[in-house]
């Protein structure tokens, strides 16, 4: 083969291989085409967004902030790790949030219905009524005083108690008043022989008896 002929395959050889870098370099400036028009509009938002903070930003206090994070490198460590472990805790409660929410929505909207809220908003304003007219010693003289009046509240809720209470409070529908007229010795003895004069009168004397406590 002659000389020539080496040379011009050789210039075939490289012209091979070139071509892809030729068809490299044209994509590459067929995209730098193409984004530098991007990239203009992006540096002039940039500029514009800067103008706004411009008098606002200072280097030391970008250079402060550099520094601050260097010294609160393991905080700022500690606070992410927490924050895994609160988004962590979201997401396994998500799923028994979304039952248990709409349940005490409900509740509470029940709640509403029944008006509890509408009595507890009474009760704090008549406790804050109290507070403002009482001292604090006349208080705590009446906070005394209810805790003796819930321990007599526990002996009148004994069943003999309830029982004596009951039928203390059906009296007032078997008497008639009314009709009671003055009575003296002549008809106090005309009366001995009523079964229920004489029943009364034996009650009377078992709470005579009873009165004898109140003494101490």
């Amino acid at each position: 083969m002659s000389e020539q002929a080496l040379i011009l395959e050789r210039l075939d050889r490289i012209e091979r291989q070139l071509a892809p870098l030729a068809a490299t370099a044209r994509s590459v400036s067929e995209l730098r085409d193409e984004l530098a028009p991007r990239v203009n509009e992006a540096v002039h938002a940039l500029i514009e967004q800067l103008a706004d903070v411009e008098a606002d930003f200072q280097l030391e206090d970008l250079i402060y902030l550099i520094k601050k994070l260097m010294r609160n490198t393991r905080n700022l460590n500690f606070t992410l790790d927490q924050l895994k472990n609160l988004i962590d805790f979201v997401l396994t409660a998500e799923p028994l949030m979304k039952t248990t929410v709409p349940q005490a929505i409900f509740y509470l909207d029940a709640l509403e219905r029944q008006g509890v809220f509408r009595l507890l908003n009474t009760g704090i304003d008549v406790i804050g009524r109290i507070a403002s007219r009482f001292s604090a010693d006349e208080l705590q003289h009446m906070a005394d005083g209810l805790v003796r009046l819930v321990a007599i509240m526990q002996k009148l809720t004994a069943p003999a108690a309830l029982d004596l209470l009951d039928r203390m409070a059906g009296l007032p529908q078997r008497m008639n008043l009314e009709e009671a007229a003055p009575a003296g010795a002549k008809a106090l003895l005309g009366v001995m022989g009523d079964p229920d004069f004489r029943q009364g009168m034996g009650v009377l004397l078992e709470l005579t008896r009873g009165l004898a406590h109140l003494k101490a």
